[in-house]
């Protein structure tokens, strides 16, 4: 059982699902939820399943893509909208000094209208920098800004009300390292430039278009002895928790993991809450947690798993979380994408993945990584329940539903296929929904309805505590949800 730390306000119904998870005595509360097999919440009896991951798929082929450290991309709509670090000085990592190095970063933009297949680099004219003639610059070194545009972070703000000025926000900055660091060119370059741009940490900013930004404290809003922030830092307004939620690196005992500080109004945060997800010596860098789209009540990381002492080859893993947890749930501490054929993705801190899985077609979601790969995935598809030749099952906790009719993303093999039951919490079928009423479930369907004999309809059990029960082989299931009906808001 996973145990989640309860903050010390009342969070929604997810978080009292994760209530239920510490007791074992309560059902899990689903409503009408789209649920993942990313941690346990479901998790009952599996008897000849597995659970499995599945790796995206790299597309070959496709148009060079800008591309830059501590990326991010936001889905606006029918554009994608991606924010990189460029350099006005290429190549100069150190060469001058750590802060003459971090003087010549300025935060670069792009845009999609094809789902990521294309990108421009709209000249913006916001900013006079020779050495990027293209002028898609939105973020330029000032002294209000030294160090934000080392990891500058955006995010679409979804609270409901809030203020078309600050639609879009983001965070940016990092901490300076100690006065005998070997980066420094000089002895005396720190205190120069604390005196000159400030204390380090993270700097809050807003924009009504994504475009135009402004800083909405001169002070960091996070300050930077609670973390190292040499990362990407990412933030969002959280649904669940009617909070924002931020997940900032940090140094641990010499290993690079991850915090989490939550806020009410963006510029006043709580005191940072350690997040349990390294395996013993293990480095994660930029922990890119952030709702999933399709189920913003799970919280999905892709940290880059840095080998410290294997050259800085970088990897990518898959973590969840829920709201309200101190802990990052792993089913397979394995990598999630290897660094692949070629020595591209072998080098030093090689293979970052660009903040955010965004929806590039009906069936798709698309991952970015650092260099310009593109990757795709099914939509929910990060992990299943797995059959193989021989059929076996899998059987829920016991859980309450409201809605309709029973959701499934499932693909079977030609000779594959599932049937579900549905059962009391004492594991006696309910009459009309047994695994012989149920219609044989065959194919690949993003959002397939079950069907029993000639009826879909179960507002009947709605309320109810139930388990379901699927029979299956030669086949993957990825997520489950039973549809609201028409006139339920929910």
């Amino acid at each position: 059982m996973k145990k989640y730390t309860l903050l010390a306000i009342l969070f929604s119904w997810q978080l009292t699902t994760a209530c239920a998870l510490v007791d074992g005595d309560e059902p899990v509360h689903l409503g009408t939820r789209r649920e993942l097999f990313v941690d346990d919440l479901l998790l009952g009896q599996l008897d000849g399943t597995r659970l499995k991951l599945h790796t995206p798929h790299k597309l070959r082929h496709v148009p060079a893509r800008p591309f830059g450290h501590y990326a991010t991309v936001l889905q606006d709509k029918d554009k994608l909208r991606l924010y990189y670090r460029g350099d006005k000085v290429p190549g100069a990592h150190w060469r001058n000094g750590w802060g003459k190095y971090h003087e010549g970063e300025v935060t670069l933009y792009a845009e999609s209208n094809d789902r990521g297949i294309h990108w421009t680099e709209p000249n913006l004219a916001l900013h006079d920098v020779p050495q990027i003639p293209k002028g898609n610059v939105v973020v330029d070194m000032s002294d209000d800004t030294f160090l934000v545009t080392h990891n500058f972070t955006p995010f679409i703000d979804t609270r409901e009300g809030v203020a078309d000025n600050a639609r879009y926000k983001a965070l940016g900055g990092g901490k300076y390292p100690a006065a005998n660091w070997g980066g420094w060119k000089t002895a005396d370059e720190r205190d120069k430039l604390l005196k000159q741009y400030g204390p380090g940490g993270l700097k809050a900013f807003a924009s009504a278009d994504g475009i135009h930004w402004r800083l909405l404290r001169k002070e960091p809003v996070i300050a930077e002895s609670l973390g190292s922030f040499d990362s990407q830092n990412g933030a969002f307004w959280s649904p669940a928790e009617q909070q924002y939620v931020c997940y900032f690196r940090w140094f641990d005992q010499g290993r690079r993991a991850i915090r989490r500080a939550t806020s009410k109004d963006f510029l006043n945060w709580s005191d940072p809450v350690d997040m349990q997800a390294n395996e013993p010596g293990e480095h994660l860098y930029t922990s890119c947690t952030q709702p999933y789209f399709r189920a913003p009540h799970i919280y999905l990381a892709f940290p880059t798993r840095f080998q410290a002492r294997e050259g800085a080859i970088t990897d990518i893993v898959l973590m969840a979380t829920r709201p309200g947890s101190d802990r990052y749930h792993r089913h397979f501490k394995e990598a999630f994408i290897r660094p692949g054929l070629g020595p591209r993705g072998w080098g030093n801190r090689a293979n970052y993945i660009t903040l955010n899985a965004v929806q590039t077609s009906p069936t798709e979601l698309s991952l970015f990584m650092y260099g310009g790969a593109h990757y795709v995935l099914r939509l929910d598809g990060f992990v299943s329940i797995h059959a193989g030749y021989e059929t076996g099952e899998f059987i829920t906790k016991p859980l309450t539903f409201s809605g309709h009719q029973l959701e499934l993303n499932y693909s079977t093999a030609g000779a594959g296929q599932l049937r579900v039951e549905l059962q009391d919490e004492a594991g006696k079928p309910f009459p009309g929904f047994t695994l012989d009423d149920c219609k044989a479930i065959k194919g690949d369907a993003i959002a397939g309805v079950v069907q029993w004999q000639d009826q879909t309809d179960l507002s009947a059990l709605a309320g109810k505590v139930v388990r379901i029960r699927f029979a299956m082989n030669e086949a993957d299931l990825y997520s489950l949800r039973f549809l609201p009906v028409a006139s339920d808001p929910n």
